[in-house]
């Protein structure tokens, strides 16, 4: 299993001098984001990751996760539980969650850069916590006083976990469809009765009590999603007053034998008139799912990125020590038997592959988070807004693409190791196969492309897009003059124009022909992606000539953004075609032929 090592320079030079998140802090008011402990964090976060959960990430995979079926509880991998209480004394829990509440406050974005080194060093690790999190996300939204002062500040102290129960088996991610069942009781308290499946964090032996928010219906309920609401359903009974009684009706049936993140525990959840409590009104319950369902959509776009990271890091150092043939221009290294792995061109492609969409990925991610503190802690209404219109439209983009491109990128580590990749020891199938499942959960690639075509850019009318364009011509007006980044503006504003021109080609195929927005969704949403990167690699190039950084790492940066302009970049050509042939080629086939 190769080493990990955090990417803290990287995550400084994206997140305060690309984006100048400092001056965002500042300017919202953030008084907990002073950069001397910002710095301080990200170092013991590096710590933590490298030295804690790195080494538990092989551990996870070969153990797994172990239920108990007499008793319903589930053991985690050797070195989890404990690797949890060192998080909970290093008071991670609450790193952004509200001062009231038992947090830090320190800003989502900034509690992103160090959600990223967990992914990277233990992604199966990583879910119990991430669940978590967008447990917090939707009490601290839409859950009621006593709620939170009984629910939700054990969650950010550590004390519980959270969970989010969304889906059954005969719904899949069409919730609209679910069974389980409400009914209130005499006492305000509710009855939940159903099986969901999928929950991430269900059972284990973290913490003693497990809050799960449970979607289900009320007898009145209207069909549809129109009809869900949401509940909290305590592992062990909570009264309003916070005092905790029995074990309540719910139990994990089984847990999913699963491709990958095995140290993840997946259960079947049964609930068998458990107790609950209402959040927020009946039959309004999507507004909450939405919240937790948005936080994980960025929080999964980050896994993507942290699998991306780990998976290059272990392959440039066996592309630098493994000796395999000779450069075809000549010996580089005549005095060994053959020539590292790193000579030869089509090594460093995969390389960099992985390290411009690694880089360019943390930017983009970091930029989406800085939006949720402008959401959360702005007090302009019109900041607000646009801050929203623009997460929506970077939402898909940042869930899909870093996920996608971890599922690329874990395929090239794995070829650079060539058959060494493909065994357990050297780590790399590992993370190939804990990748695949993040293009899946909190919603497929193909619903985040819906998302952004069907939903951002045709009913919104393209509200967010129009603001990101706008950042990018602002960019490149202001840089035009710049000879040292004319081999970046010049491109970075041509593709901007194909982009604006060809979503207009889309938009108006669509009215007329509903098929052709699922026809062009994936395409468009890689599309999107590739153009975002572009904007963010040439940020990153000014950047870096402007500031006061060693030569090495300008040439560092600007080398590796001519690579994406070159090879990356020209992938939206293929993608532009596809889009333009229309539904024709996908729906000329009838059904009953496709087996023939």
């Amino acid at each position: 299993m190769t080493a990990y090592t955090a990417p803290v320079r990287d995550i400084k030079f994206a997140l305060f001098d690309v984006i100048e998140a400092e001056k965002l802090y500042k300017h919202l008011g953030i008084a907990s984001a002073d950069r001397e402990l910002m710095d301080a964090v990200l170092e013991e976060a590096a710590k933590f990751t490298q030295s804690v959960l790195a080494p538990l990430n092989a551990i996870g995979d070969d153990h797994g996760c172990v239920l108990d079926k007499n008793t319903g509880a589930v053991t985690t991998p050797p070195g989890f539980k404990e690797a949890y209480q060192q998080f909970v004394e290093g008071g991670w829990t609450g790193l952004t969650a509200p001062e009231a509440m038992g947090g830090q406050a320190l800003p989502e974005s900034f509690g992103a850069a160090a959600k990223e080194m967990i992914d990277a060093a233990n992604l199966s690790w990583g879910n119990y916590p991430l669940l978590s999190h967008g447990a917090t996300e939707a009490l601290k939204h839409h859950g009621e006083d006593w709620q939170k002062e009984v629910f939700l500040k054990p969650i950010i102290a550590g004390r519980w976990t959270g969970t989010m129960c969304l889906t059954e088996s005969h719904c899949g991610s069409d919730l609209g469809l679910l069974k389980t069942r409400a009914e209130l009781k005499a006492d305000g308290s509710y009855a939940i009765t159903g099986t969901k499946i999928f929950i991430t964090g269900g059972e284990h032996d973290f913490t003693d009590n497990i809050i799960h928010l449970v979607l289900a219906r009320l007898p009145d309920a209207p069909a549809g999603v129109k009809g869900i609401s949401l509940f909290i359903v305590p592992k062990i009974k909570v009264s309003r007053e916070g005092v905790v009684g029995d074990r309540n009706a719910v139990r994990c049936g089984s847990i999913e034998h699963k491709m990958g993140i095995h140290g993840s525990v997946t259960c079947v959840m049964n609930f068998d008139g458990a107790e609950g409590y209402l959040i927020g009104q009946p039959n309004k319950g999507l507004n909450a799912m939405f919240t937790m369902m948005n936080t994980a959509r960025l929080a999964v776009g980050l896994q993507g990125l942290g699998l991306i990271d780990r998976s290059y890091q272990g392959a440039l150092q066996y592309a630098r020590d493994r000796l395999q043939m000779r450069s075809l221009s000549g010996a580089k290294f005549p005095d060994k038997p053959a020539d590292p792995l790193i000579v030869h061109p089509d090594i460093r492609r995969m390389l960099l592959t992985c390290k411009s969409l690694a880089e360019g990925s943390r930017m983009l991610a970091l930029h989406a988070t800085t939006l949720v503190d402008v959401l959360e802690r702005s007090g302009d209404d019109e900041e607000r807004k646009a801050a929203d219109e623009l997460l929506g439209f970077l939402t898909p983009i940042t869930k899909a693409l870093l996920t996608e491109w971890a599922n690329e990128c874990t395929y090239h580590a794995l070829q650079v190791f060539g058959g060494h990749g493909y065994i357990a020891e050297t780590g790399m199938e590992q993370f190939a196969r804990d990748a695949r499942i993040t293009t899946i959960y909190e919603g497929t690639t193909q619903i985040q492309a819906l998302d952004l075509l069907g939903r951002k850019i045709m009913q919104l009318q393209g509200a967010g897009m129009r603001r990101f364009l706008a950042m990018i011509q602002a960019f490149c007006e202001a840089n035009a003059t710049k000879p040292e980044l004319t081999e970046f503006i010049l491109p970075l504003a041509e593709v901007t124009r194909q982009w604006g021109e060809l979503t207009m080609e889309v938009g108006k195929k669509a009215m007329s022909n509903a098929d052709e927005v699922g026809a062009a969704s994936v395409d468009y949403l890689f599309y999107s992606g590739y153009v975002s990167l572009a904007y963010w690699w040439a940020r990153a190039v000014a950047t870096a000539n402007a500031g006061d950084y060693p030569e090495d790492f300008k040439t560092m940066k600007r080398e590796t953004a001519r690579f994406y302009f070159a090879r990356i970049l020209p992938r939206i050509h293929s993608h532009a075609a596809a889009m333009r042939s229309g539904t024709a080629p996908l729906m000329a086939l009838d059904a009953a032929l496709f087996d023939s």
